[in-house]
């Protein structure tokens, strides 16, 4: 019962990243050390579990699966999604400098705590580092592309948004909005259930899932070094979207209007960073959160350890 509670809070943790624009569940799964379990649980929806479920071995499928530890993570997951949404909402309306230094100095910290991991320091995991810090940023830069309705297309939006959103330093929704079929694909579709579009972002959810997983788990066991640099770089280069201040700019449809949520907010599509002018009581409250973001994931690493 005691693992069950903490993997819905390592899952509710997970649930809140995927809230905040530009910050990927991933970081959180690496940085609360389920990161390799969680891939090793979705890699093993494969032939061999169908065979146990179709075969009524429920028991058997749980433990191949791990399927009571996705379940838990997956409902804090879902009950962080409801709950802190709302609050993360009112927060960003009211207070967003404070809220994103806050976000800045955890990621900030994720980046040492991940990057301690490395057991073994040479060229190639400096490079997978360097690569992986360009990556992040270089996606964090892109202008929105067109919106591309064609099914193949959609079904690469899939495969890739779901790639996105287990690698940490990556969010998923932010490369929708790069590869232009957000509103598409989050809003159009999903509030009129147009499966002509929900339908071949599925088959790539369902493709890119168990698949990437797949080669993620190989890769991370074979090359662990190099790809906790790689994801490390990741971390650091999301560092580049969570600056506290910044403009946002909005995504423009078709129309020219801007192109709203279901909750009537608007949708960003980029941001236009700046420097404070002067050091301020903002400047200083900002200092601060950015100083309790740090501190809040060396607690969650000193209890980890304990």
């Amino acid at each position: 019962m005691k693992d069950i509670i903490s993997w819905f809070i390592k899952g509710f943790g997970i649930g809140a990243a995927n809230v905040i624009p530009g910050v990927s569940g991933g970081t959180i799964a690496l940085i609360t050390g389920i990161f390799e379990r969680l891939i090793d649980a979705l890699k093993s929806f494969n032939l061999t579990s169908l065979k146990l479920f179709f075969h009524l071995k429920f028991k058997e499928f749980s433990r191949y699966t791990d399927l009571v530890f996705l379940i838990s993570v997956f409902l804090g997951a879902v009950a962080s999604i409801f709950t802190f949404a709302r609050l993360l909402a009112y927060l960003f309306e009211n207070y967003p400098v404070f809220v994103w230094a806050f976000f800045f100095g955890l990621i900030l910290a994720s980046v040492y705590f991940v990057g301690k991991t490395i057991e073994k320091i040479n060229i190639p995991v400096i490079l997978s580092f360097i690569i992986g810090t360009a990556i992040a940023v270089w996606i964090s830069i892109q202008n929105p592309a067109a919106e591309n309705n064609a099914f193949f297309y959609l079904v690469l939006c899939g495969i890739i948004a779901i790639i996105s959103m287990i690698l940490p330093g990556l969010s998923g929704s932010f490369i929708l909005v790069l590869m232009g079929n957000y509103q598409l694909v989050m809003i159009d579709s999903v509030n009129s259930l147009d499966f002509h579009v929900l339908l071949p972002v599925a088959l790539g959810v369902v493709i890119g899932l168990p698949a990437f997983s797949n080669i993620l788990s190989w890769i991370y066991k074979k090359y662990k070094n190099q790809t906790i640099a790689s994801l490390t770089g990741f971390i650091l280069g999301s560092l580049f979207i969570l600056w506290p201040w910044k403009h946002a700019q909005h995504l423009i449809g078709s129309d020219g209007l801007k192109v709203l949520k279901a909750n009537g907010e608007p949708v960003v599509s980029s941001y236009l960073r700046y420097l404070p002018e002067s050091f301020n009581l903002e400047v200083i409250l900002a200092i601060a959160f950015l100083i309790l973001g740090v501190l809040s994931v060396w607690s969650v690493e000193h209890l980890a350890k304990k």
